[in-house]
């Protein structure tokens, strides 16, 4: 194990010298790679963090367009945000604290749940979400209780091991509990046979799946539970949107002596002996470290930035055979109208109550017409933002699940090496084409009359997605099968080699992703960092913190100290980023 910090964290371990050698690189900046990154920086580590985008935050990022709408690529909602919350307590660590306001949403109703024949507004609470379930559903009243029963102490177990692992996984969490070991590694399809559940109950209860990405045959009850938990722990969105929460990160990196490289995409990661030695940059260069994360996809960690060379074949072959999470098609909207007369709540809706054979079309493109929707309205979170859209209008996403196939895009090898020429394939626009109508012909069924309010729309397809993020089929889930074993820890059989991100074992989401960002400097520091940081530690020094002066901009906090300083047009004409295309 590497030196533990003190009891504040501050300076415990040795800074090495600077220049073209790093005490640790992290390759690739969202939530995952930037957590783990603070928590090292704080430690006294020398962290060096490359980001190939141009701004940092993976998932989190926001982007602008024409100077009147912000969209929030990819955080809707946060659960469990109250005072010793799962992220508060993250954040809290590297003294964080009070530098991120959280924004209730309704409490009483935060995902409005719309099956065929069954309505169900989610309150926080087990017990009122098991009595909401029975008013819409009394004839199924034995079978809900039995599934509210199991999975309220899965979630119970779960949150209490994870304050209290060293290394938070499947295995950790399995060890100290009942009612995961029996039923935690279990398929949540299991669970409804169990239960005795009817297709439509199967599919107001997983209503929330295409938060994880994966069908009630793939899910197991310990993921699906520990994002339902999470949730009804609360709801809250992050007050000026997620570029908040990765700009807070930057600061407390560069703040302890660190350094956030934007536009800097790695090639290789180095490796003699079976450790790692640095990283090669794309385009020449070379970082030495003794310690490198991957918040790279998995799949390209492995197959394509380490090698497969240096993997057990066994390994190598999950990897390749591994099948992703389903990705999302996301239609980003301006309104002329406010919707104001909406409560603020996110819209589950389908138009079918058959989730299993949902799933299968949204998987194979049998989805002409639409039957499921995401609504998410940001100006309803977070009405104080004027950045989010002009007075009197309204910002909002419309999801839905679409084909991971590449064939089905007419595309051959994705889209994360050719720079977007996939947008002049003639099957590619054809296919975004239907498949934004159907989706906007599905939110008028779910919404009432839209397209005559319409100021602004961009449609964002997997493809989008793995351009701007590299994620493997453009999917934010991460692996949603590996060879039939759990997912992959934070650890490698390679020295000094860690991982974090979606596909690692603590999940996907905000929360997961921060979760594995943690778990993995515990692992490297060998202290179990989140316990801490729960108990009231903060590691490193909060006075270090930056001020934030009025007009204090996230986008712009998170290109990286060294493109912040360079001379040139404001960031908001210069970077505009986004997920068209």
């Amino acid at each position: 194990m590497d030196s533990n910090p003190d009891d504040t964290g501050r300076g415990a371990v040795r800074r090495s010298a600077g220049g073209d050698h790093w005490d640790a690189v992290v390759v690739g900046a969202g939530l995952g790679g930037l957590t783990a990154a603070a928590y090292l920086a704080t430690a006294g580590r020398r962290v060096l963090v490359l980001e190939q985008f141009s701004v940092v935050g993976g998932n989190s990022h926001v982007f602008r367009r024409r100077r009147s709408y912000e969209f929030d690529v990819g955080v809707h909602y946060l659960g469990d945000c109250a005072p010793g919350g799962v992220i508060p307590s993250i954040l809290n660590g590297v003294g964080l604290g009070g530098r991120i306001e959280f924004l209730e949403m309704d409490q009483n109703g935060f995902d409005l749940i719309r099956v065929p024949g069954a309505s169900v507004d989610m309150p926080a609470g087990w017990s009122a979400y098991r009595d909401r379930l029975i008013a819409a559903m009394p004839d199924e009243a034995a079978g809900l209780r039995t599934f509210t029963d199991i999975c309220s102490a899965v979630g119970a177990e779960q949150r209490s091991a994870l304050f209290e692992a060293h290394d938070w996984s499947a295995q950790d969490i399995a060890d100290g509990t009942v009612t995961v070991r029996e039923w935690g590694r279990r398929t949540l399809d299991e669970l409804f046979q169990h239960c005795g559940l009817s297709s439509r109950a199967r599919t107001v209860l997983a209503a929330q799946a295409p938060n994880y990405g994966l069908t009630p045959r793939q899910a197991t009850v310990a993921r699906h539970t520990s994002v339902t938990d999470h949730y009804l722990r609360g709801a809250y969105f992050p007050a000026g949107g997620g570029q908040t929460l990765a700009a807070g990160l930057v600061e407390v990196i560069e703040s302890h002596g660190g350094e956030v490289r934007t536009r800097s995409r790695v090639g290789r990661i180095l490796v003699e002996d079976r450790k790692v030695t640095g990283v090669a940059l794309e385009g020449g260069g070379t970082v030495t470290a003794d310690l490198v994360v991957s918040n790279a996809d998995y799949r390209r960690t492995v197959l394509d930035l380490v090698g497969p060379e240096h993997f057990s074949k066994p390994l190598v072959n999950r990897t390749r055979n591994a099948r992703m999470g389903m990705p999302w098609l996301v239609l980003y909207l301006g309104l002329d109208t406010d919707l104001r007369e909406r409560p603020n709540a996110n819209l589950w809706w389908y138009d079918t109550d058959d989730i299993d054979g949902y799933f299968e079309r949204a998987r194979t493109g049998a989805i002409d017409e639409v039957p499921f929707l995401f609504c998410s309205f940001a100006s309803l979170k977070d009405p104080g933002n004027t950045t989010l859209c002009p007075p009197g209008h309204a910002n909002l996403q419309v999801m839905t699940l679409c084909p991971p196939d590449y064939a089905w895009w007419g595309v051959e090898d994705g889209a994360g090496g050719d720079g977007g020429a996939y947008r002049r394939n003639a099957q590619y626009l054809r296919r975004k084409q239907e498949l934004t109508e159907a989706t906007l012909r599905a939110a008028e069924k779910a919404l009432g009359p839209l397209r005559s309010h319409i100021t602004h729309l961009d449609a964002a397809t997997p493809l989008t997605h793995e351009r701007y993020t590299l994620s493997s089929g453009g999917t934010p889930f991460g692996m949603a099968e590996w060879g039939g074993t759990a997912r992959p820890g934070t650890a490698t059989h390679l020295a000094g080699l860690h991982v974090v991100g979606a596909s690692t074992q603590a999940g996907n989401g905000v929360a997961g992703v921060m979760l594995g960002g943690i778990s993995c400097a515990s692992q490297i520091l060998g202290t179990p960092l989140l316990a801490r940081a729960r108990e009231g530690v903060v590691f490193g020094d909060p006075d270090l913190l930056p001020d934030r002066p009025d007009g204090w901009d996230p986008r712009e906090i998170c290109r990286g100290a060294s493109r912040r300083t360079r001379s040139g047009p404001p960031a908001a004409a210069r970077d505009l980023a986004g997920t068209s295309g």
